[in-house]
């Protein structure tokens, strides 16, 4: 598979990612600051985005149902040389489903997730799955 985007910024303005018929503003300057994401979130972003659609991919070849995951991503960065060094997260599935196996689960999103597997390359993931009962799907 190949995958293709654009970006474009304006001099003194915040910037965006064209991807597919979306645009993703960023922030590039101070003043967005508090209000955009920055470069280190949206790297982030795609790391949770990938263990999310693989959330989805998984549910359907391990036949198990949920109403909603979420996944909490926090990351340290090393300033010598400047890098993510520490990448921590907390995936949520919601399911009352019996045949939901976590660790099977965990271990096919460290196998096959693809941005997972690109980040694991140069810095440490550490992450946790747990299951929510459903109480609206009881």
């Amino acid at each position: 598979m190949e995958y293709q985007i654009r970006a474009s910024s304006i001099s003194n303005k915040d910037a965006a990612i064209q991807i597919k018929q979306n645009d993703i503003a960023f922030g590039t300057t101070s003043k967005s600051a508090e209000t955009l994401p920055n470069p280190a979130e949206l790297f982030l972003g795609a790391f949770a985005s990938c263990m999310l659609k693989n959330v989805e991919r998984f549910s359907a070849m391990m036949k198990f149902t949920y109403s909603k995951a979420t996944v909490n991503v926090s990351a340290k960065r090393m300033e010598k040389p400047l890098k993510m060094d520490n990448i921590d997260y907390r995936l949520t599935i919601y399911s009352s489903d019996e045949n939901l196996n976590i660790p099977l689960l965990k271990k096919n999103i460290e196998k096959f997730g693809t941005i997972y597997n690109t980040v694991k390359l140069s810095c440490n993931i550490n992450g946790v799955i747990e299951q929510q009962k459903d109480i609206l799907n009881n």
